[in-house]
Parts: structure tokens; sequence; C-alpha cells
């Protein structure tokens, strides 16, 4: 919750409109290393979601979350849907641990009925470009990717890129907002 890469992000969110709700885990709150075994992640991201839904009624909700954050909402999303939670947003999706390529962790992706959008670093050693494609394609309409060029999982960017920190994470509160202007007019035009 108090991750500088997330408050970066919130702030940006805040600039394009789109407020955020951030919470931690039980396992972050006790300062432990490990983290809470899904159904113990699950549940907070179920409390933060119906906490956010009566903090703003009435408003569009997106549920999401960094690395095992996110992959812990998808999880559970895919096993009962999140109330009101119009879309889900990844930032660096962990479809598999670094050096070792799967995209089994991506499985219960299938269940999720919402769309997705993925955030993700084309050098992101949690997530090979290869497979993120192939996790993408078979979801269909309801996954959307943004790929941000030679990012890795943390959305680091090399100098030679020119980007800045900040210029990354504008990059991607922009292509969130857009993602979700486009996610809105779908839904409203079906």
């Amino acid at each position: 919750m108090r991750h500088p890469f997330l408050e970066r992000a919130a702030a940006a969110l805040a600039a394009s409109r789109i407020a955020s709700y951030r919470y931690e885990f039980p396992y972050m709150e006790r300062h432990a290393q490990r983290p809470d075994p899904p159904a113990v992640a699950e549940a907070r991201v179920r409390e933060a979601a119906l906490e956010a839904g009566r903090a703003v009624p009435g408003l569009p909700l997106l549920a999401g979350g960094k690395s095992f954050g996110g992959r812990m909402t998808s999880q559970a999303q895919a096993n009962a849907p999140l109330p009101g939670v119009r879309g889900l947003v990844f930032f660096g999706f962990p479809l598999h641990p670094p050096g070792r390529p799967s995209a089994s962790r991506a499985e219960h992706l299938s269940q999720v009925q919402v769309p997705m959008l993925f955030l993700q670093g084309t050098r992101d050693e949690f997530a090979t470009p290869e497979l993120l494609r192939g996790v993408i394609d078979n979801l269909g309409w309801r996954a959307s990717v943004h790929l941000v060029d030679d990012g890795g999982h943390s959305f680091k960017v090399p100098k030679r890129t020119g980007k800045t920190e900040a210029d990354v994470i504008r990059e991607l509160a922009h292509a969130v907002e857009t993602w979700f202007v486009s996610v809105s007019a779908r839904s409203e035009s079906a």
C-alpha cells in the first residue's frame, strides 16, 4: 500500500481522474516475508472491493494490483465475481517465476468474465512476452495489453530509452484511462 511505485501510480491515476483504494494483505501488515495463502489474500481483496464500493457508491470500480496483488485479485474474481467490479487492471502480472516460463498461473483467467488490462514490461522476468501474448490471445475480447518497451517487472527502463520513471508512470496511467474509456463505451453500446 505504501510502496513508492503504488503511491506514484495512485497519484498519476488521480491526475487522470481515477481514484485508488489501496490496502494491504495481512502478511504485509505483520511485516512478514512470506505471502499469505491464496484464500487469505483473496478474502482481503474481496473485503477491499466491498469497502471501495461502500466508499463511492455508484462509481464504476476496477480492481487489480501489482504482481502478487493482481494475481490474487484475478483469482478472487475467478472464484466469485467481486461486487460492482467492471474490470481488472494488472501492473506486472506474474505469469511465472523468473527463469521458469509457464502459463499455469493464468489458467484461472478463463473464468474471469470482465475485461482485463495487462500492463507489462517487455523485459519482465515474470512474464515472457511470448507466453503473455498466448494468454492474451486465448482470453479474446476480455484481455488487452499495454507493453512498456524495455520495462522490467517494476517498469524500470534503461537510461538509453530517454524515459524517466515519471514518464513511465504517466504512460501507465494514460493506458488505464484510455482502456477504461473504451471498455465503458463498449459496455454502454452492448
